[in-house]
């Protein structure tokens, strides 16, 4: 959700449909995204416009992260992808505390099923803030690595707040642009687990 004036909000989602099978089996039957307009008329809020896209690729997979609250669609080529697990560091922002690491949290990467040592493929790194961490970073608070510019946000819930981080392809491993195109389809979709 994006608010765009002081009476008006985008809201950006998806569409899932499922049938009786996905509903046994898991998975979807369709799926494509929707932008509402919601605005403001005199004490109410009210949907002024709906933008839906057109119908996404069904033919993909779901990493599921119950932890944080997030789901990630990827192509069927990922199937028997693999989890690694890591650590942001944030660092001081000016002179008092030099380069001090300031704030810590969870970096989930995805990785392709066909990555070896000797063939590194291109992971799917998933920085995981909290909203006040989050916060603090817009704030110039701390910084993360030597990049210019931030993390960039994939998407949030309640708690917690997904990003990639700003230089997470630098080097070009193999298959980087394949990453870019998995991105490219708003692939994280946050989830409010109870």
């Amino acid at each position: 959700m994006k608010k765009t004036s002081e009476d008006i909000y985008e809201v950006n989602g998806e569409i899932i449909e499922i049938t009786s099978k996905e509903k046994e089996s898991g998975g979807f039957a369709a799926r494509r995204p929707i932008t509402l307009v919601v605005k403001k008329f005199e004490k109410r809020w009210l949907i002024d416009s709906v933008t839906p896209g057109d119908y996404m690729d069904v033919d993909s997979i779901t990493y599921k992260n119950t932890l944080y609250g997030f789901n990630f669609s990827l192509p069927k080529s990922w199937k028997g992808y693999t989890i690694v697990n890591s650590q942001w560091e944030g660092l001081a922002t000016g002179d008092a505390q030099g380069e001090a690491i300031v704030e810590t949290g969870p970096m989930i990467s995805i990785r392709h099923p066909q990555w070896t040592a000797d063939n590194p493929r291109q992971d799917i790194p998933i920085m995981v803030f909290t909203t006040s961490q989050w916060n603090s970073l817009q704030e110039n608070e701390f910084h993360i690595g030597a990049a210019p510019i931030g993390p960039k946000e994939l998407g949030s819930n309640a708690k917690y707040v997904f990003a990639l981080p700003a230089r997470y392809n630098y080097a070009f491993p193999t298959r980087y642009e394949e990453v870019e195109e998995i991105l490219e389809s708003d692939p994280l979709q946050p989830v409010e687990y109870p």
